[in-house]
């Protein structure tokens, strides 16, 4: 038989996505859920706010996705997409091949939840690695500007680069869980063995680390400039305390002069 090839489609459309309102609708499989879309396509929904499409016309996915907005929440205004070729070709090597292809031997649920598992880690890594890298734009800025010994920032913006950052690392460590396998993988040698070939491929664990250290980095330098914003404002406020002092002794003084 010729190969077959399956366009498939991940966006990353909102903080998380309500799975269990749509199981109602008819769940071909759970943990990830998989629905049909379309006549002959599969569309796999995952609670950290990405769906991946498998051979879903534009028309139907367009229909999906706004169907998806009352279960969605945070929707994304610009969503994150990631676009690959899946080629089924039975009795092949599983993996990806020198064109950056996806090799399956059958487009069987539980290969195309794998292949959806790690798409979805990959377009949610691929939107943050986009928003820490603006991040390090303003923590150089904060550099030079010390480095020049300028006045940091106001503390409620180096607050909320701190807040920012945390909300990253816990949506990546809490939800996504990019390191952690499927669960469909525990119990099958070859699925797991096909998901870390993926895996490596995209260098899922790789981009999670070199994210979790740029995030550190960017949490330690904003505390760091924060901390010398407020011993600033300290030593103004101790110097104000000090000048209301020596006015009211010069007004006591004053007062007892005239007296």
């Amino acid at each position: 038989m010729s190969p077959q090839t399956i366009i498939a489609r991940a966006h990353f459309v909102g903080t998380r996505i309500d799975t269990r309102a749509l199981e109602k609708d008819g769940a071909i499989a759970h943990a990830p859920l998989v629905l049909r879309g379309g006549e002959r396509g599969r569309i796999v929904v995952f609670r950290f706010g990405v769906y991946v499409s498998f051979d879903v016309g534009e028309q139907d996915e367009a229909g999906f996705s706004e169907a998806l907005e009352p279960h969605l929440l945070e929707p994304h205004r610009r969503p994150e997409s990631e676009t690959a070729e899946v080629v089924v070709q039975a009795g092949g090597p599983e993996g990806v091949d020198a064109q950056g292809r996806i090799v399956v031997s059958t487009a069987s649920v539980e290969r195309l939840q794998v292949v959806a598992s790690v798409l979805a880690k990959s377009t949610v890594l691929a939107h943050y690695e986009v928003g820490v890298a603006g991040v390090f734009d303003r923590v150089d800025a904060l550099a030079e500007l010390l480095q020049r010994g300028s006045r940091p920032a106001r503390g409620r913006e180096l607050a909320r680069e701190i807040g920012n950052t945390l909300l990253i690392q816990s949506r990546m460590i809490g939800h996504v869980e990019v390191s952690e396998k499927p669960d469909i993988t525990w119990d099958d040698p070859a699925l797991d063995r096909f998901y870390e070939r993926l895996s490596a491929e995209y260098e899922l664990v790789e981009r999670e680390r070199a994210l979790s250290r740029k995030l550190n980095l960017i949490a330690q330098a904003a505390r760091t400039v924060l901390d010398l914003f407020n011993t600033r404002q300290s030593i103004r406020v101790e110097w104000y305390i000090v000048i209301l002092i020596v006015v009211e002794i010069a007004i006591i003084l004053y007062e007892m002069w005239r007296g």
